[in-house]
C-alpha cells in the first residue's frame, strides 16, 4: 500500500483530509519542529496509547499498542507537525480528559473497555458532524464570496478540527506504517520482488501492505 493511497483512506475513514498530510505524503520532516523537544509526558503517551488501543483493539489480529502507537504517535506529533497542529495535540488530551470526567466521572485511564468504547463512538460522532460543517462552510466560503457580516460571523471559528479526527487519523496512519500493522494485519511482500500478474483471492483475504 503507497503511503499517499493510505492516506486517502484515512481522510476516507474520518471525513476530513489527513492533518500534517502534505508532510507524510512526501515522506518529509517538518523543519522547524525536528528534534524539538516533546510536549507529551509518560502519562500522555500512555493515554494515546489507550486511545490508539480503543480505536484498534486486539482481536484475532494485534492492536495497536502491539505496535507501541501511544509513543510512536508522541515522537511523529513532535518531529512532524508544526507548533499550531501540535497545540492541537495536546490540548485534544485535555479535553478527552475533562470529556471523561464529565460523563463518568472518572479518569480516561479509570474506565472500563466498554466505557472508552462508548465515549470514543460519540467523539467520533461530534468529530464527523465538525468536520462536514468544516466542509460545507469551505464551500459556502468558495461558490459565494458575498457574505454579509451577519453570516460571516456564523463561519466555523478558524477551522480547527475536531480533536477525536486528530487521534483516530494518527492511530490508523502510525499503526497500519508499523511493522506490526504492515506485517502482521496487512500481507507485506518484499520490494522489489518478482512480478505475478495474477494472484489468487478470496473474500476476506487480507490487504496488502505493499
Amino acid at each position: 500500500m503507497e503511503r499517499r493511497e493510505l492516506l486517502k483512506m484515512i481522510a476516507a475513514a474520518t471525513g476530513m483530509a489527513f492533518v500534517g498530510g502534505e508532510v507524510w505524503a512526501a515522506g518529509l520532516t517538518t523543519p522547524a519542529t525536528a528534534g524539538s523537544k516533546s510536549s507529551f509526558s509518560t502519562s500522555d503517551i500512555a493515554l494515546l496509547d489507550e486511545i490508539a488501543e480503543t480505536i484498534l483493539p486486539k482481536t484475532s489480529t494485534p492492536g495497536a499498542k502491539d505496535a507501541g502507537c501511544g509513543a510512536q504517535m508522541a515522537v511523529q506529533i513532535t518531529d512532524c507537525y508544526n507548533a499550531t497542529e501540535q497545540g492541537w495535540f495536546v490540548d485534544g488530551l485535555k479535553q478527552l480528559r475533562a470529556r471523561s470526567q464529565q460523563d463518568y466521572k472518572l479518569d480516561f485511564m479509570q474506565l472500563s473497555k466498554e466505557q472508552r468504547h462508548q465515549l470514543l463512538v460519540k467523539l467520533d460522532a461530534e468529530a464527523k458532524a465538525r468536520n462536514a460543517e468544516i466542509y460545507a462552510s469551505a464551500n459556502d466560503s468558495t461558490n459565494s464570496r458575498k457574505k454579509s457580516s451577519a453570516n460571516a460571523g456564523k463561519s466555523v471559528a478558524d477551522n480547527t478540527p475536531h480533536y477525536f479526527t486528530l487521534f483516530k487519523q494518527l492511530t490508523l496512519f502510525v499503526f497500519f506504517t508499523s511493522k506490526v500493522g504492515a506485517t502482521e494485519v496487512l500481507r507485506y511482500s518484499a520490494i522489489p520482488g518478482k512480478y505475478e500478474g495474477a494472484l489468487p483471492y478470496k473474500k476476506g483475504d487480507r490487504a496488502w501492505a505493499t
